[in-house]
């Protein structure tokens, strides 16, 4: 099935990668722990969350609702949209087209 977009992959991805890392223990998703995350370098901890983003866009493509660290993904193909939300509170939507 896939996620449908019309916009560049890449700007799509920056979008989702900032959102995701502000996702509370986003980095449980790959199964790290507190002190494995804090130890990263900022630059890899970025690299981390583009992984993390890249794999959560295509995973939607098959499930439309991914649960990571304390937030929630949820795709929205009939407003083209992924929501990245925390508890009750939207943390950013990226468009897709």
């Amino acid at each position: 099935m896939g996620v449908r977009h019309a916009r560049e992959y890449a700007d799509i991805l920056k979008e989702l990668t900032e959102a995701v890392g502000k996702i509370e223990r986003g980095y449980s998703f790959f199964e790290m722990e507190q002190e494995e995350w804090t130890a990263l370098p900022q630059g890899e901890r970025g690299e981390v969350m583009e992984a993390l983003a890249d794999d959560v866009f295509y995973g939607l493509g098959e499930t439309p609702v991914i649960e990571v660290g304390d937030g929630v993904i949820t795709y929205n193909n009939k407003h083209h949209i992924i929501e990245v939300s925390q508890g009750d509170n939207v943390i950013q939507i990226v468009r897709l087209i």
